[in-house]
């Protein structure tokens, strides 16, 4: 059976034939069930069997593998943690917003290593990453974004003036940016199915098509799919931004939907207009933020602009058109070269938001379920790299990565429904709302 889901992204629209593997068809004893089939649930599932050869370890996807977030994000692997390191020192302090950036600075490189070490074919590079000012707010922010983690020790981190920068990737509305040479691009759709294909050659079962329905604990945990029931000694809920749909983690986050769209091929012309030849990652300082990218094949692939929200357990998102409308002027806005470029795919995807904006690890009920939830838009690299800590806390390893604050560490609820929609409205307008403040200057020039 083939199984494209097309439709959900321009990675999967262009990965090529794709079987999935069957889904559960009978009563199947693990010792531990990772439910999600993401980043998060692979490289769990593939570190477990690392660590222990002889554990019994199935993966529980809903669709298939690379449907959700995994299969439709940026492909940025890079360090940045939470919304901002401005946001995560005043949520958490000095300390804790050091031990975050050296946890994401792992990250990337643990990354960087698994995909090189293992010759995954994920169209990878490592170009480095710019995080680019377009009005003199966004200068200052910045600015002070990187004065913030170099007074705390944190090195690698490099301003460049709007001259370098334009040498680089040529655009009038770039004002000056923040360099940092970690930072990887991957296709998601490639690489999530690489992991797959490592999880089982290291030993792991997989199932796709099979939703788990129903979970019920005991001695042992019983999850139901529509085509058997998988009994487990210890359950991973490796489900990100459909955490909500889980009783037990419904008030954990909210799912926010980012959007994305992506270009014809570009000329050798319109790539020697815009520069761009190291290929950089790039991202702007907005609050909702843009961030763009060339793929493989010399496409401009930009998302951001804007977020969608949902209500209740609506999942129902991914389409947009006034978000991707503003996206096709953003790519115009900032690369003029570019007027009349034809957008052939436009997608979007759900991110996982707690309300303080920051990743969480933990148990529920007992050390025997663990959940990983809050990527934040940001978690290519961390939820690979969670992944790794998720399987030391299943066998109960105390290790640096176990050790680390955001394990285990107290949520902040968000309400119920309505209020819920309500709060996650009101901050997504003040996100706005400010952007608009520091946006002026660009729309007094226009």
């Amino acid at each position: 059976m083939q199984d494209t889901h097309a439709d959900k992204s321009f990675w999967l629209a262009t990965y090529g034939p794709y079987t999935p593997n069957d889904p559960v068809s009978e009563s199947v004893d693990v010792d531990v069930a990772v439910v999600g089939g993401g980043f998060t649930g692979l490289s769990t599932a593939y570190n477990l069997r690392l660590l222990e050869p002889t554990l019994r370890v199935a993966v529980l996807e809903a669709e298939v593998i690379g449907y959700g977030a995994s299969g439709r994000n940026g492909g940025f692997s890079m360090t940045l943690f939470g919304l901002e390191p401005a946001v995560t020192k005043f949520r958490f302090g000095v300390q804790r917003t050091v031990e975050a950036h050296r946890y994401m600075e792992r990250a990337v490189d643990y990354v960087d290593d698994l995909i090189r070490s293992r010759n995954l074919q994920s169209d990878y590079w490592f170009p480095g990453f710019l995080r680019v000012a377009t009005t003199p707010a966004y200068v200052k922010r910045i600015q002070h974004d990187m004065k913030l983690l170099t007074d705390m020790g944190i090195t690698g981190l490099e301003w460049w003036d709007a001259d370098r920068v334009r040498e680089q990737v040529d655009s009038p509305l770039f004002l000056g940016a923040w360099w940092e040479p970690r930072s990887g691009l991957l296709n998601p759709a490639k690489h999530v199915r690489e992991l797959k294909r490592i999880a089982q050659e290291a030993g792991a079962a997989i199932y796709e098509h099979s939703p788990v329905q129903q979970i019920d604990r005991g001695d042992h945990f019983r999850l139901e799919t529509p085509g058997g029931t998988v009994t487990a000694d210890r359950v991973v809920l490796a489900t990100n931004a459909y955490s909500h749909l889980l009783p037990e983690l419904r008030r954990s986050q909210v799912p926010a939907f980012t959007h994305m769209v992506v270009t014809e091929p570009l000329s050798d012309e319109q790539l020697g207009a815009i520069g761009w030849s190291n290929r950089q990652g790039i991202e702007d300082a907005r609050n909702l933020v843009h961030y763009f990218r060339l793929t493989a094949d010399n496409r401009l692939a930009m998302g951001g602009s804007d977020v969608s929200l949902t209500y209740g357990i609506d999942m129902d998102r991914d389409l947009n058109e006034r978000v991707f409308q503003r996206l096709e002027t953003d790519v115009v806005e900032i690369f003029p070269s570019l007027s009349g470029v034809r957008f052939t795919d436009r997608w979007g995807g759900p991110v996982s938001v707690p309300v303080d904006m920051a990743p969480a690890i933990g148990f529920l009920g007992d050390r025997r379920v663990v959940y990983s939830i809050g990527c934040v838009g940001h978690g290519v690299s961390l939820s690979q790299l969670n992944g790794k800590t998720i399987a030391d806390l299943v066998l109960e390893r105390d290790t640096d990565l176990t050790n680390v604050w955001f394990v285990g560490r107290r949520l902040i609820p968000w309400p119920p429904e309505p209020l819920r929609f309500a709060l996650s409205a009101g901050i997504r307008g003040y996100l706005r709302g400010e952007d608009w403040v520091h946006e002026r200057p660009l729309r007094a020039g226009r």
